[in-house]
């Protein structure tokens, strides 16, 4: 069922939703004023159609050019404004980096995967970085080609996905290092993307070859699939609703960017298709599952398009366009518990453009000072439901939700790892003074290393101004001789 906006149905399809009630009809996006931007950052000019922007409510995480190898910038959430060409990196790749993603469950962990074909884990400090980081946590090895695709799971603990051009899916347990899964032999092309469900149970895929699939990964089997999903050839992406529904973006036979809806127990046929334009970028769909919006941002597009969908006919209803000057190269998007809900923020992207990124905040404007239940119902928080041998035993479990009515307040974060086996992890935090800093809970001591580092900065400041007491001295002799001198 395709629904071609032309005509007279264009004309209908504008007046059912000029009629159609939504809260989100009005949502208002505003770029945010210059020094609040990130500037002076040389974004990575790879090839590949990823993000290269992770945001969670600490850091903001950018893939950045690098010469001989890989690296990514990880900077503090209020370290707005021009960034110093020697700002630390994590740089521990040996080829560009094409997907980063930050830990749902602890908001100091991150995974990077890379051309070098392999998957590597980070602990950042809890205050930032104060020098380069080339050691990483946990390295995982197993793809035969560059890795493009990272994605952790959403309720299990330590439970990671990655996919590479070598077509082959790994599920890894990071406390471990271990692979626990290998989906080999069910895409004999790329993968152009890869989604857990909200529960992690299931992965949806978009493969070059023009199928979509469900997938079951401790079964190791295909569940449900859909061939030409859609006809064009250039990238898809496949996204799962909360509702388990699918949702997809690509392009049709002739060009025209496309979206879809589709129910993975009958992939006979879309439960809607839009086609939008004919553009080359490749759309991003971004989705918040409190709300059911899906935003999408075309790679080189200047605009962010949104979407509300519903169990009422169409089923995606067309909300608004968010429209700058610049296009973006990429972009990251805050999860919801990194918003400012005192200001009615439902979503918030980090642009990036050539030289900088730059935040946009998107608002629902109220009169109200009280906190809208109505926008806000309690939300994914950063506590993990399951730990990974639960998961890997088969069992499930949904997102422990929290209230973000006082504003989101973050915790101590649980240790990465609780595994019964040998735990890479747990070495390592024995080990801080030779690897990066340990894993320890987000109100943390600094590290040794920061707290070195700290002592070298003040016996500096110590000796630079007893130096400068020094030549003071000095200049008073002389300018005392001088006036001798002039007598």
């Amino acid at each position: 069922m395709t629904e071609s906006l032309t005509g007279s149905e264009r004309q209908e399809d504008m007046f059912r939703r000029v009629v159609r009630q939504s809260k989100f009809r009005h949502v208002f996006g505003q770029a945010v004023k210059n020094d609040q931007c990130y500037d002076d950052i040389r974004v990575s000019r790879v090839t590949w159609d990823s993000a290269f922007c992770a945001v969670n409510p600490k850091f903001v995480a950018i893939i950045v050019e690098a010469s001989g190898g890989g690296a990514f910038m990880v900077l503090p959430l209020h370290k707005s404004g021009r960034i110093d060409k020697a700002y630390p990196t994590v740089c521990g790749h040996t080829g560009p980096v094409l997907d980063i993603d930050w830990c749902p469950h602890n908001d100091q962990v991150i995974a990077s995967g890379s051309e070098d074909c392999t998957v590597m884990v980070w602990q950042i400090p809890e205050n930032g970085l104060v020098t380069s980081m080339a050691e990483p946590v946990v390295v995982l090895e197993g793809h035969s080609k560059r890795v493009g695709i990272i994605s952790w799971h959403p309720t299990a603990r330590n439970i990671l996905l990655s996919a590479g051009c070598d077509n082959v899916i790994f599920v890894w347990n990071v406390g471990t290092g271990e692979s626990i899964i290998t989906l080999e032999d069910m895409h004999p092309d790329i993968i152009f993307s890869a989604c857990w469900n909200r529960n992690g149970s299931l992965i949806c895929t978009a493969c070059k070859d023009k199928k979509i699939r469900v997938i079951d990964p401790r079964k190791e089997e295909i569940i449900a699939e859909k061939d030409k999903a859609h006809e064009g050839a250039r990238p898809m992406r496949a996204i799962f609703l909360s509702d388990g529904k699918v949702f997809t973006t690509g392009f049709s036979r002739m060009s025209e960017r496309q979206l879809a809806l589709w129910d993975p127990e009958n992939m006979e046929e879309p439960i809607s298709v839009h086609e939008m334009d004919t553009s080359n970028g490749v759309l991003l769909p971004f989705y918040d599952p409190d709300t059911n919006v899906v935003y999408l941002c075309g790679k080189g597009d200047s605009s962010i398009r949104y979407f509300e969908i519903t169990d009422e006919a169409p089923f995606v209803h067309y909300l608004s366009t968010f429209t700058t000057k610049e296009p973006q190269r990429g972009m990251g998007y805050m999860p919801k518990r990194g918003l400012d809900v005192n200001k009615c923020e439902i979503a918030r992207f980090y642009k990036l453009h050539e030289r900088k990124c730059e935040p946009i905040i998107m608002t629902v404007p109220r009169k109200s000072d009280l906190f809208q239940d109505d926008l806000y119902p309690d939300t994914a928080g950063p506590e993990a439901p399951l730990e990974a041998e639960d998961w890997i035993d088969g069992k499930n479990g949904d997102p422990i939700l929290i209230s973000l009515k006082h504003g989101y307040v973050p915790g101590k974060n649980r240790d990465l790892t609780k595994v019964v086996k040998k735990n890479i992890l747990d070495k390592m935090s024995k080990n801080t003074e030779n690897t990066a800093p340990a894993i320890k809970t987000a109100t943390s001591t600094p590290s040794i290393k920061s707290e070195a580092k700290l002592d070298e900065v003040l016996k500096e400041m110590k000796s630079l101004r007893e130096l400068v007491s020094s030549q003071e001295k000095r200049i008073a002799n002389l300018e005392e001789q001088l006036s001798k001198m002039d007598i």
